[in-house]
């Protein structure tokens, strides 16, 4: 499993209208809106690197409303859970 999060700055859109949108994704866990520099934090759980480039370049970039990304790739993960 890949996991990446994805920093994305808002433009013009409604953040929650876009957020929702990114939600429906295939291989978007979950998303958040924060506050600071970017709007929102993707968190992206997908099979194969492949999968992730694909639905970071073919679907979230695309989306009106993003206007810029940044992409965090989870090398090691710890949970509570």
């Amino acid at each position: 499993m890949v996991t990446a999060f994805v920093l994305i700055h808002v433009e013009g859109k409604s953040a929650h209208d876009l957020a929702e949108e990114l939600a429906k994704l295939k291989g978007v866990a979950e998303v958040h809106l924060v506050a600071g520099e970017y709007d929102m934090v993707a968190v992206l759980r997908v099979e194969t690197n492949q999968c992730l480039s694909e639905l970071i370049t073919r679907q979230i970039i695309h989306k009106p409303g993003v206007q810029r990304t940044k992409t965090l790739f989870a090398l090691e993960s710890f949970s509570q859970l």
